[in-house]
């Protein structure tokens, strides 16, 4: 994980996640993009410019933004651009090379019961890279602890696992595997890829509702400092994603939430 792409959202948050994958990319060794976009308005007479205004406040935002975190001599690169952010991440992933997206579980809601918003749930459900959801105010410590929850035990994908592999290898991590045996699951759902056990230094089966109600029920046991799930076109994040927004009574982490792309 050599080059980390930084969505950034309003300077509270912003900062936050900012120190947080720096602090992260201490241990990678890897570069940082940061984004931050700025939409146009339609405007008539006096304000024809307003696109470079716009443009200026988003910049002076960033500087304020970058002045605020300590960036431990790791090279931070920003990009302010005008547009979508889910466009600006697509062109970004090609052009640049991202190996890891570190976003804010939510860039702009201010509503407290929701745990993905809008933004950051489109990403979830349009990009092809991983992606580490830090929860607001999360402080960085190193991950030894990992809980990977899965409903299906299916790998159609070549690579899914290799960003947990690396993160892995970084920290030394351990991962503890939960198969969630839902009434979803099918019998094939319900046997477990060999890759999952090379990687897995322990396995716990559970059967439950949903993948989440697993979850909570071995958290404690477990006490993970990093989760993980993988996106698959029929898995739990899916189907929480119609509407691009999560609610934390359906799913919320409290620890950095790892995001594999899956079998889609």
């Amino acid at each position: 994980m050599k080059t980390i792409l930084v969505p950034l959202g309003n300077s509270e948050k912003a900062i936050n996640t900012l120190q947080y994958a720096i602090d992260f990319a201490t241990v990678s060794s890897a570069k940082i993009y940061v984004v931050q976009v700025f939409g146009s308005a339609k405007t008539t007479g006096h304000l024809k410019n307003i696109d470079a205004i716009l443009e200026k406040d988003t910049k002076d935002e960033l500087a304020h933004i970058l002045s605020k975190v300590d960036s431990k001599n790791i090279i931070i690169k920003s990009i302010v651009v005008k547009g979508s952010i889910l466009d600006v991440i697509s062109r970004a992933a090609e052009e640049l090379d991202i190996d890891l997206i570190i976003s804010s579980a939510y860039l702009s809601t201010a509503d407290s019961s929701i745990y993905l918003g809008e933004i950051v749930g489109g990403i979830v459900k349009q990009t092809e890279l991983p992606m580490l959801i830090i929860p607001k105010g999360y402080v960085f410590k190193p991950i030894k602890n990992i809980l990977l929850g899965l409903r299906s035990g299916l790998i159609k994908k070549e690579g899914v696992l290799d960003p947990l592999k690396n993160i892995v290898t970084l920290f030394k991590a351990k991962v503890n595997l939960l198969h969630v045996i839902t009434p979803y699951n099918t019998l094939e759902d319900n046997s477990l890829h060999q890759n999952f056990k090379e990687v897995a230094d322990t396995i716990f089966n559970s059967e439950n509702a949903t993948v989440y109600q697993g979850v909570l029920e071995h958290l404690i046991e477990i006490n993970p400092d990093m989760m993980c799930v993988i996106r698959n076109k029929r898995g739990f994040l899916i189907r929480l994603l119609e509407q691009n927004t999560i609610k934390k009574i359906d799913f919320e982490s409290r620890v950095p939430l790892l995001v594999l792309k899956g079998n889609l």
